[in-house]
């Protein structure tokens, strides 16, 4: 693999970047932003040249010339309508992202950073005489929509299910199960969970993800800071209470929900190691997560009549032996069970990356 590729990610108080050369990665680097550095700027968005010059000057002080990137490689943002693959970045993305018409999160940012870094790159090719154009690409952004008609109706026509998952993952790693078998991802028909901050799980088959959870929407499974799918009676009865403001009720589902409502802690290692200790109410929490993924995975599994080949047990969350044990032990009547811990965003784009200079994708451009 030839070329040399810049990977951004960005997160709501860091930015993950990657650099690859021939396929090996020279360095990954997380850079943090601080709460009075973000404090600074009214919305997220606005940091956009906050962000870019922190990657610019780090790639200097790694002694990277601008001039030798080929490819900067993005995490996708929330924009719809939008089918999974990998898509240049253009004008009518940019102005898609920076309006937040389908939702403002930092990961809006990374598309956009990295176009601007492309600019950078062609200035400073030209000057220095060097052939050849850098572009900036997204690949497999959260939002795709590719679920089958059916599988949207949600009960009544106001709240139609929509798709919001961790689709660079995702795809990734049924793509990793397909060459494990000495298939591709579109001879195969997987059930993949995603289990880390946020929980998703989606249903792929021939290529296509048919459906799964809008996981910031308050669908799916139980997360380490997301309710999931909650009851409908009690969210009316608290939204109508006069207790919370409208954005106080957005938060319990979505960013004060899971364990930290439980607990006051996102992180699942901190409830697994009071659960160790003899901690029965920890102890439960985390066989109701495991029972809330493998839900999911089952009901997903109805869809194509139980037909899986694999399901794929990912994210950080996937490290725990106990959590993946409780899960397996549940849903393994259905199909073998692989594990593929981590969330793997900046090897994935990287992968996108390398599949886009060897002319292995169709790139495809976004229109409103």
């Amino acid at each position: 693999m030839k070329g040399r590729i810049l990977v951004v990610n960005t997160g709501s108080t860091s930015t993950k970047i990657g650099f690859y050369d021939s396929g090996d990665l020279l360095f990954e680097k997380n850079l943090t932003h601080s709460a009075e550095e973000v404090a600074q700027y009214k919305s997220v968005m606005d940091q956009g040249g906050m962000r870019r010059d922190a990657i610019t000057d780090f790639l200097s002080e790694k002694g990277i010339a601008l001039e030798t990137i080929d490819i900067a490689m993005a995490r996708g943002g929330l924009i719809t309508p939008i089918k999974t693959g990998v898509y240049e970045v253009n004008q009518e993305m940019r102005d898609a992202l920076m309006s937040g018409k389908d939702g403002v999160h930092a990961c809006n940012l990374s598309a956009l950073i990295a176009d601007d870094i492309a600019v950078e790159v062609n200035k400073a090719r030209a000057e220095k005489g060097i052939e050849g154009v850098c572009r900036a690409y997204i690949a497999d952004p959260p939002m795709a929509d590719e679920m089958l008609p059916e599988v949207k109706v949600g009960g009544i026509p106001e709240f139609e299910r929509r798709t919001l998952f961790h689709a660079l993952n995702s795809r990734a790693m049924v793509r990793r199960y397909a060459r494990s078998v000495g298939k591709t991802n579109k001879e195969v028909t997987v059930i993949v969970a995603h289990m880390g901050g946020g929980s998703s799980v989606s249903l792929h088959r021939n290529g296509l993800v048919i459906d799964t959870n809008d996981a910031l929407g308050g669908d799916g499974p139980i997360s380490p800071e997301r309710a999931g799918s909650v009851p409908g009676f009690p969210l009316v009865e608290m939204c109508f209470s006069g207790k919370y403001t409208k954005d106080e009720i957005k938060k319990k589902l979505v960013g004060k929900g899971g364990a930290v409502a439980y607990f006051g802690t996102n992180d699942l290692r901190v409830v697994a190691a009071r659960a160790d200790e003899g901690d029965q109410e920890c102890q439960v929490f985390l066989k109701g997560f495991a029972v809330s993924v493998a839900k999911y995975i089952g009901s997903l599994a109805t869809v194509v009549g139980g037909k899986v080949d694999a399901i794929v047990l990912t994210g950080g969350i996937a490290n725990s032996k106990q959590i993946v044990a409780d899960i397996i032990d549940k849903v393994g009547f259905i199909a073998p069970v692989e594990v593929y811990a981590g969330e793997n965003e900046l090897e994935s784009l990287a992968e996108n990356g390398y599949g886009i200079l060897a002319g292995e994708f169709e790139i495809k451009y976004y229109h409103r």
